[in-house]
């Protein structure tokens, strides 16, 4: 099995047979949680995006539709890279925030160490479903070429694959902004960040076909 990203020990959650990732997903510890569900949503999203992409026949046979759709195969490679990392890495940074709750506090000193560490933490939860959700994006802008460019009959799996990424980057804002502190303004601009993907999202789902 393969370490997790940072040097952490802990064998990969994608290394884990579906089955039991999913009963990880559905036991009651607090992670695998939502981050790495919609960091998994993002990346099966890609994976769909990809094999279209790659499949030798375009829409029309027109020598542009393959230079786009090549295009948006490396972009959705890239991503899917990025985040299949993101799956293991939400789970991780949420385990450090249990981890900074869980110090000593019995002193002043154990209470401001606490603080700190916490806020650290929880800019770290923060921080890493942002990634996700930009991710997606990018997977989501990659399924509008791969549905309006590739292989007519696999217009359901660009489209399939739009709607996993656009599923990750909905479930990852709705991660920052629960992460994200009220007063911090370094969260402000980070939940700013995720709103503005959203929207990007919201558009792309839109040419899919994906929203009213």
């Amino acid at each position: 099995m393969s370490a997790a990203p940072g040097g952490d020990a802990r064998p990969s959650l994608l290394d884990l047979r579906v089955r039991d990732l999913l009963d990880r997903l559905a036991s009651t510890d607090p992670t695998p949680g939502g981050g790495s569900a919609a960091a998994l949503s993002g990346a099966t999203g890609a994976a769909l995006v990809a094999m279209v992409c790659a499949m030798p026949k375009t829409r029309t046979g027109a020598g542009e539709e393959r230079g786009r759709l090549d295009t948006a195969l490396g972009r959705a490679r890239e991503a899917s890279s990025r985040l299949r990392s993101l799956v293991d890495e939400d789970s991780a940074a949420f385990d450090a925030v249990m981890a900074a709750y869980r110090l000593p506090k019995a002193t002043d000193e154990e209470k401001g160490a606490r603080k700190t560490a916490i806020a650290q933490a929880m800019a770290g939860a923060t921080q890493v479903p942002v990634q996700t959700a930009e991710a997606c994006v990018v997977v989501m802008r990659a399924a509008v070429e791969a549905a309006q460019n590739g292989n007519a009959n696999a217009l359901s799996d660009a489209r399939t694959g739009g709607a996993m990424a656009w599923a990750g980057l909905l479930g990852a804002a709705e991660n920052v902004r629960i992460n994200a502190g009220a007063n911090d303004s370094t969260a402000a601009g980070l939940v700013a960040k995720t709103e503005a993907a959203v929207r990007d999202g919201r558009e792309l789902a839109a040419l899919l076909g994906l929203t009213p």
